[in-house]
């Protein structure tokens, strides 16, 4: 009953579904920057890999947070700060 509410509503919201593309786009750069970093023979390639990483990591957080408020503000009674 309450999972169907919930997926319906995440199929009509377009800002939460950008933010799992998003994510999903951060998750994938990140396997690429770590498969760089492991495979590449090339050191100055693996340390731009590294800091590519780094700064793919903050954004990944950030991304996970506006999720998380996301989710919590669809709960019902959830409070507005």
């Amino acid at each position: 009953m309450g999972g169907e509410e919930v997926e319906a509503a995440t199929e009509a919201d377009p800002a939460w579904l950008a933010l799992h593309a998003e994510r999903e786009a951060l998750e994938r750069a990140l396997t690429l920057a770590q498969a760089r970093q492991k495979f590449s023979t090339d050191p100055g390639t693996a340390a731009q890999a590294r800091v590519e990483e780094s700064e793919l990591l903050v954004n990944l957080d950030r991304v996970l947070t506006l999720i998380r408020a996301a989710e919590y503000r669809r709960r019902p009674g959830s409070r507005r700060w």
